[in-house]
């Protein structure tokens, strides 16, 4: 399909409708195939040369990152058929080669191999010329041969992670503020801060950039949210609630609400929505529990000192069956944030109409997961005031991809990570610059082994050195302490009370 230097193609033990790709192993993952190509549309971009469709066997295998199966031959002729409704008759000579009974055959049949030198205008017969090839080299493993193929792949992506920086820069940074490129040599004691309404005008194109073309959006419009509640806490302090929302049919957002007790009449308080991670739910973030241990009911904790707190239900839970979601999701142009997103678009749009709630301030803190969601939601939707990152602030593409890195995801379950193009469009530090100029905090402890306090310390260094040049250190920060994969609870509440505008009722350490 893309090198048009080859005259004609044979395809044995692949051809087939691509509806089910995601249940196929995972090096077939392609973002976006599906959103414009099958098979049969692969097919035309062939066209006019020629092409031979063997239904043969595939080389059957199972996994628990996919199968590989050999499909009925009614699959494969309905797949091939629709090319006909996809080229005009004549384009494209091509042929669909089966066994008696619609059996597989070969692969590499004579009747195969005779359509395909037909293509390539070789007219003569198929047959063996002399004995067979032996092979007499000594030494020779192909095994180890392909282990150094292997390498060889390895070695030149490694490269590309290491040099990621230059590509990133190129692509956002010094694209919107070309001056920021130059290295010339300084010897000013300061240097004057710079108006950021031109960066900030600039990154609205990176902003949907990354929804479309990273993330993944869908344009499917909203349904009303149709907001059910009903209340599951009562306490001295607040009342809580469960909400659903609609979102799309058959997709919908849910959380819980703590409202505190101590609104006035026509007053509008802060909200500060409480994002969990892998594997729990939102009332973990509110009540004592064994899986919510390292959260410190740390919504229940805000609620306490007076702001609304809302805990929405992220989906990355059951392991790997969200994972197979994202594997679906991909074939489509979109990820799990596709619909994280949207969800959390209609909890704003619903949050934004209840009469306590200030819609210029709700604000964001996620751990870990929710930390991840901390940087993806609020760089994309700006109606989060601000944004803290905890537990999960990070080097991007090392924690992806790098196979020198302990704490990477090659060496941990979790397999649906990979964004498309990441590693050249958006790092943390990028993702940072579309929360700019709101303020932005990351929580770090030092015994988090999510990453390591040197890579997170030069990623960060990144997004504080954007904050410096336009003379907005102030709204941004990084809080270190000796523990570990958990809420601290202690500067970021102080710098929710500060960039919320709303007093600490006892004071608190930065």
């Amino acid at each position: 399909a893309l090198d048009t230097r080859i005259a004609a193609a044979l395809v044995s033990g692949y051809f087939n409708s691509r509806e089910q790709v995601w249940s196929e192993p995972i090096y077939r993952n392609v973002w976006g195939l599906l959103e414009e190509f099958g098979d049969a549309e692969l097919a035309t971009l062939i066209a006019p040369r020629g092409l031979v469709v063997e239904f043969s066997r595939f080389p059957e295998t199972t996994g628990n990152r996919g199968d590989l199966i050999t499909p009925r031959y009614q699959s494969v002729a309905a797949e091939f058929d629709r090319i006909d409704t996809l080229l005009q008759r004549g384009f494209q000579p091509r042929q669909l080669v089966r066994g008696p009974g619609d059996q597989p055959l070969g692969p590499g049949s004579l009747i195969a191999l005779q359509g395909f030198l037909k293509l390539l205008g070789i007219a003569s017969p198929v047959a063996p010329n002399g004995r067979l090839p032996v092979d007499r080299r000594k030494s020779f493993d192909p095994v180890e041969r392909q282990k150094r193929q292997l390498r060889e792949l390895e070695q030149h992506a490694q490269h590309l992670v290491r040099n990621s920086e230059q590509a990133l820069d190129k692509f956002f940074l010094h694209k919107i503020e070309p001056n920021f490129a130059d290295r010339t040599w300084t010897v000013k004691l300061r240097v004057n801060p710079r108006s950021s309404e031109p960066f900030i005008e600039g990154a609205k194109w990176y902003r949907d950039y990354l929804w479309k073309e990273v993330l993944g959006k869908f344009e499917e419009p909203y349904l009303p949210a149709d907001p059910r509640t009903r209340k599951i806490y009562d306490t001295e302090k607040w009342v809580g609630y469960e909400v659903v929302l609609d979102v799309w049919e058959e997709v919908f957002a849910w959380g819980i609400l703590l409202v505190p007790k101590d609104i006035k009449p026509d007053e509008r308080r802060p909200v500060v929505v409480c994002q969990h991670g892998r594997g729990v739910v939102p009332k973990d973030l509110v009540e004592t529990t064994a899986e919510g241990e390292y959260y410190h009911q740390f919504a229940a904790k805000l609620a306490d000192q007076g702001f609304v707190t809302f805990v929405p239900h992220n989906l990355y839970r059951g392991e790997d069956r969200y994972r197979w979601l994202a594997r679906k999701a991909n074939g489509i142009k979109a990820s799990l944030f596709s619909f994280i997103i949207a969800q959390h678009d209609q909890i704003l749009r619903w949050l934004q109409t209840l009469p306590f709630v200030d819609r210029a301030r709700i604000a964001f803190y996620g751990l870990s997961y929710g930390g991840e969601t901390a940087m993806r939601v609020p760089s994309i939707l700006d109606r989060y005031c601000l944004s803290i990152c905890s537990g999960d602030f990070n080097h991007w593409t090392p924690k992806v991809a790098a196979t020198d890195e302990r704490f990477s995801f090659m060496y941990t379950i979790e397999w649906e990570m990979p964004y498309f193009n990441m590693g050249n469009t958006f790092d943390y530090a990028e993702m940072a610059y579309l929360i700019f100029p709101r303020p932005f905090m990351v929580e770090r402890g030092h015994h988090d082994h999510v990453s390591e306090d040197r890579l997170v310390a030069y990623e960060y260094a990144k997004v504080r050195w954007l904050y410096v040049q336009f003379g907005l250190s102030d709204r941004t920060q990084m809080e270190y302490f000796n523990g570990g994969h958990t809420i601290n609870g202690q500067g970021t509440f102080g710098f929710l009370c500060k960039h919320l505008d709303w007093p600490c009722p006892s004071p608190v350490s930065s």
